[in-house]
């Protein structure tokens, strides 16, 4: 049977969708019925203008149908496309705010992260290094320098409270945000985090430590991350001369123009 001048039900028993031309279809069925009629009944001058008219609607309904689910196709994969190209929007944006070895911010995101918070609330910081990570690299190669890398973000990631943010900003170099927290809970988290990379199995092939040295600085809402990082990479080197494995925090709080009497 023809798709235009199939029943009415044949979309219920298949499931398909409704027929939006069912009205239009009754229509041609009386039609047709009038058309019968008056070829049986006598020689009526109408029939044949009528069965012409009847072959040309069923023609347009045809055609009208098949444009339809053409629509239905083309806005089906148009929806489609829109979901993909938000999908790679989404995908682009990671890429660009996130280290692809370990899946933290990078050096752009966090400064910027920074920035912004810092315009809301205060703010501490922790920056780390890897110790003698040229060491590691030069004797064991970068394969096992990635893996020492990636360990240290997981040991990163078990410690931080929930609201901090972790970022690479160098090779070796991590930076660790903690919103609304005050110098002596920084250390402590900074201490935690020393700890836990001391004690990571890193399986070095020798056997060896991983450790890092932590610098720690903590500003007032209205500070930037340039200040706030210089204060806490001065900490960080004397952490490394200090005998590395240490956290060392900035002498005093930061504190912006607002904040001064």
């Amino acid at each position: 049977m023809d798709a235009a001048t199939a029943g009415p039900g044949a979309g219920a028993v298949t499931g398909a969708a409704p027929d939006l031309f069912d009205a239009e279809h009754q229509m041609l069925l009386c039609a047709r019925a009038a058309h019968s009629a008056c070829l049986a009944s006598a020689q009526d001058p109408c029939a044949q203008a009528l069965g012409d008219l009847i072959q040309a609607y069923e023609r347009l309904l045809r055609e009208t149908r098949r444009l339809v689910r053409r629509s239905d196709r083309a806005e089906l994969e148009m929806n489609q496309m829109n979901t993909r190209l938000q999908d790679l929007a989404a995908e682009l944006e990671h890429r660009a705010n996130h280290d692809p070895l370990t899946g933290v911010l990078n050096r752009a995101a966090i400064i910027d992260l920074v920035n912004r918070q810092f315009a809301r609330e205060d703010l501490a910081l922790i920056v780390l290094d890897i110790d003698h990570f040229k060491r590691i690299n030069d004797s064991f190669g970068h394969p096992m320098g990635d893996k020492v890398i990636t360990g240290v973000v997981a040991c990163l990631q078990a410690v931080v409270p929930a609201a901090a943010q972790i970022g690479r900003v160098g090779g070796e170099e991590f930076t660790v945000v903690l919103p609304g927290h005050g110098g002596g809970e920084c250390e402590r988290v900074a201490q935690q985090l020393r700890h836990a990379i001391e004690t990571y199995a890193f399986d070095l092939p020798d056997g060896s430590a991983v450790t890092a040295s932590f610098g720690v600085s903590w500003a007032c809402a209205g500070g930037d991350f340039d200040s706030a990082y210089g204060l806490a990479d001065e900490a960080l080197y004397v952490a490394k001369r200090g005998g590395r494995n240490q956290v060392s925090v900035a002498a005093a709080p930061l504190q912006s123009l607002e904040h001064v009497v």
